[in-house]
């Protein structure tokens, strides 16, 4: 059989008689390995993103300006074009408060945010979905995860080197062929979960549409603490040189989040026991 390298380049993604999922399987290929190829940045570049994605955690009210003199203080040369430009690769949002003195423009966003107030009791009641950059040896992937709020269970993750809609929208597919569906999903306002191939495959579900507040990134504290979790426990920890070897860590990492990692909020169950036992 020829190296995987050589049957992803096979793929054909315009192919007009026959789909990218009959193609990986008449190869034999994971779907999800078509977007195992890291991203490439310059050195420097890849070191001020790496030092930007830990420092998130400590300052995420940093905006570009901030950064920008953050970073000439650790000595790099920057301008602020190229933080904007950076904090957009690394998925940088800056939590700001929201200033009290105006009224919110309700059509600035498509879907309300529905978890305000809203006591979760139950698995499968709300499942919420973010999208994290992760840093690698010679470049970088980014990482999704789909997390149900009420047992920390993380139903459902992928790797990729591309943050299309599509991807989004087959991650979460694949969630509720597992799982079920949910009663209500959970994004931020990111062009991927706005899209009409992922909007679209939530109402064909009859699934109920809820989105953060802009530059709210508190609203999905629940994945945000997920991220902080997989990044300290496991992705500072192993500098992954390729996309395998990230799939294979995440996969032990996961598995190890959901069936062994007790969590003192479930009582020190682990996700995966609650999730199990949860009505």
């Amino acid at each position: 059989m020829r190296p995987r390298s050589e049957r992803q380049a096979m793929i054909e993604r315009e192919h007009s008689d026959m789909s990218i999922v009959a193609q990986c399987e008449l190869l034999t290929i994971h779907r999800s390995g078509l977007y195992y190829c890291i991203l490439q940045e310059s050195n420097e570049n890849l070191d001020i993103m790496k030092k930007m994605d830990e420092q998130y955690y400590s300052t995420p009210f940093y905006g570009v300006l901030k950064l920008m003199h953050w970073l000439k203080d650790e000595g790099y040369t920057i301008n602020h074009k190229r933080v904007r430009r950076l904090m957009k690769l690394i998925q940088w949002r800056t939590i700001y408060r929201e200033p009290k003195t105006t009224i919110a423009d309700k059509t600035a966003y498509k879907y309300p945010y529905l978890l305000k107030g809203l006591n979760i009791i139950r698995k499968n009641q709300v499942w919420a979905m973010d999208i994290t950059y992760v840093p690698m040896q010679k470049g970088f992937m980014y990482l999704t995860a789909i997390i149900d709020l009420h047992t920390r269970y993380v139903v459902h993750w992928a790797v990729s080197n591309n943050m299309t809609a599509e991807w989004c929208a087959e991650v979460l597919q694949t969630a509720i062929e597992k799982h079920g569906k949910p009663e209500i999903f959970n994004t931020d306002q990111g062009s991927q979960f706005t899209s009409d191939v992922f909007i679209n495959l939530l109402i064909s579900n009859d699934i109920q549409i809820s989105m953060d507040g802009k530059g709210r990134a508190i609203d999905n504290i629940f994945i945000e603490r997920l991220w902080r979790s997989v990044k300290y426990e496991n992705i500072y920890l192993n500098v992954y040189e390729n996309g395998v070897d990230l799939y294979k860590g995440l996969e032990k990492y996961f598995r190890f989040y959901n069936h062994e990692r007790i969590h003192q909020s479930l009582n020190y169950e682990t996700p995966g026991k609650k999730y199990e036992i949860a009505a």
